[in-house]
């Protein structure tokens, strides 16, 4: 009851909740596809390839999201070009990549007198959003999800079945890109409130307890995008209350329901399979 006073009281925490909200759930849309092609390592990729965007933004004095948005789509276009054109296989080129883009941000930072920002980039800090963070956050989630409604169809074909979606004369490589693009617009909008070093969390946690609670896509990205939101208001209640880091509340959050989407899901929990191979083991007996 008290956050919930507290919330209709402080416009600060107001501003809070609608970030960390729509935050959770264009990360839980944009997981699905992410997890189901195998990319999870990307989404680390490319959160982490954002940082010398944002340095620079934050050195130049202009709005960070457009550096972040720049250096995260080069660094996936540095990727796929190292992959095609040479021996490196595409998860050795991701390593190259993302980890030069993150230690030229260090460098970046370094040469910066003040670090406070950069600090909360890194690790997240949604109670002290500003308004024209929430309204860019707010800006980029209904972009994004207008975006997936509009090309659902080349989303799904492609992820699921890339020589399929070829055949149908589909452009996978361009669609490829368009993905790695609305992946960096999510990670720039969750700067602020898990940071860049969470926000795999927040990409992958979700999706994956939808992805085992169900077998069919569409219901796997209302489930990710309900259960990213609930994460990130239940992660915001405990940061505010008990004064912790919310990056990491909302990550922890999220990881308490996959743990109970693992050992109780209907079809694919731990537990029921546990039961299911005992009542096998008891019939052949």
């Amino acid at each position: 009851m008290e956050f919930i006073q507290a919330v209709m009281e402080y416009g600060f925490l107001q501003k809070a909740l609608l970030t960390s909200t729509m935050v959770g759930i264009i990360c839980g849309v944009i997981g699905c596809f992410i997890i189901l092609r195998g990319m999870a390592l990307m989404g680390d990729a490319i959160s982490h390839a954002v940082l010398p965007g944002v340095a620079i933004s934050y050195m130049l004095g202009i709005n960070f999201f457009f550096g972040a948005v720049f250096s995260g789509v080069l660094t996936a276009i540095a990727i796929g070009f190292v992959s095609q054109n040479s021996r490196i296989k595409h998860d050795t080129s991701i390593g190259i990549m993302f980890t030069a883009a993150f230690a030229a941000g260090i460098i970046v930072i370094t040469m910066l007198k003040s670090s406070t920002d950069l600090y909360h980039i890194l690790f997240g800090n949604v109670l002290a959003v500003r308004s024209s963070d929430m309204w860019i956050t707010l800006g980029i989630g209904l972009f994004v999800i207008a975006l997936v409604y509009l090309f659902y169809k080349e989303l799904l074909v492609t992820s699921f079945d890339e020589t399929m979606a070829a055949a149908y004369g589909l452009p996978v490589r361009i669609i490829h890109y368009f993905l790695m693009t609305l992946l960096t617009m999510v990670t720039v909008a969750s700067l602020q409130t898990v940071g860049i070093v969470l926000v795999v969390a927040m990409l992958i946690t979700p999706a994956a307890t939808a992805y085992l609670l169900t077998d069919r896509l569409a219901v796997m990205v209302f489930l990710a995008a309900g259960i990213g939101a609930v994460s990130s208001i239940v992660g915001l209640y405990f940061s505010f209350t008990y004064n912790l880091a919310s990056g990491a509340t909302i990550v922890m959050a999220a990881t308490s329901l996959f743990i109970v989407a693992f050992l109780f899901s209907p079809k694919h929990g731990w537990l029921f399979k546990l039961a299911k191979t005992r009542r096998q083991r008891a019939s052949l007996q």
